[in-house]
């Protein structure tokens, strides 16, 4: 009886060489193949991950009675009505009164109401949390665009972007016990998100951080403003208010004169 070892040789020596060979070639290639699908696999996930839109640093609305919120003045307007959308309206005595948060898209809406009374439109009367800093700053341009002025009433707030906004006004009247205030910039990062996203984030948003400062800090300057007001914003964590006093508002020309 043939050995094993006989049986192999005689089952080998039944293929022809050029078989063999196109055997061990296609071999060799689906290894190169797979070792190749390894290395991408491998390097893929060492790049960095795209970064998120919701990173990019804002200007959160804010409620001031959250914990890490300080004392400020009272604030009439229900948190409830505050953290609503923008809803502008136009009342008594040409005043367009503007309440609410400041979503991405609120300059728009808020550009179609101007267009739509401009003519009647005198005052621009704010009770905003704030929220985004790029709305803010088409709104207030746009106000100071058409001549309007703005003011900020007693038991309103006018926190975060709003006072930039505010700034926006030809002629700008706070009360002496109004709520206008600011913090720094924030950039959220999703709870679920990896370390290479986090990583790009915080280079990102630091970046972009800086950039937004300067174009604030431009602004606020166009608008006549001292920039102390942006100064006090970046000295002031982003889960807290820094509130301009009456003698601060009219000292940094932030409001032109306060109301009787």
């Amino acid at each position: 009886m043939p050995t094993v070892t006989r049986r192999i040789v005689d089952w080998a020596a039944a293929f022809e060489d050029g078989a063999i060979i196109r055997a061990a070639f296609f071999g060799l290639l689906s290894a190169t193949a797979v070792i190749l699908y390894l290395d991408y696999t491998e390097l893929s996930g060492q790049q960095p991950l795209a970064l998120p839109s919701e990173l990019v640093p804002i200007l959160p609305a804010f409620d001031p009675s959250s914990p890490g919120g300080a004392p400020g003045p009272d604030i009439s307007t229900p948190m409830d009505v505050l953290r609503q959308p923008l809803e502008i309206k136009l009342g008594s005595g040409g005043a367009l009164t503007v309440t609410g948060t400041i979503m991405p898209g609120s300059a728009a809406g808020f550009a179609e109401q101007v267009a739509a009374f401009a003519e009647y439109i005198k005052t621009v009367a704010l009770d905003s949390p704030g929220g985004s800093v790029a709305d803010a700053l088409e709104m207030g341009r746009l106000i100071r665009e058409k001549g309007f002025a703005t003011s900020v009433a007693a038991g309103a707030l006018c926190a975060s972007s709003c006072p930039l906004v505010f700034a926006g006004g030809s002629e700008r009247v706070a009360s002496p016990t109004t709520a206008i205030a600011v913090h720094q910039i924030y950039a959220a990062t999703p709870a679920d998100s990896t370390l290479a996203s986090r990583l790009a984030a915080a280079g990102s948003a630091m970046s972009d951080a800086q950039s937004m400062t300067a174009e604030i800090s431009r602004y606020l300057l166009d608008m006549g403003v001292d920039g102390e007001v942006w100064l006090r914003a970046l000295e002031t964590p982003p889960d807290r208010l820094s509130y301009f006093s009456p003698a601060d508002l009219t000292r940094l020309k932030l409001a032109t004169r306060l109301s009787e």
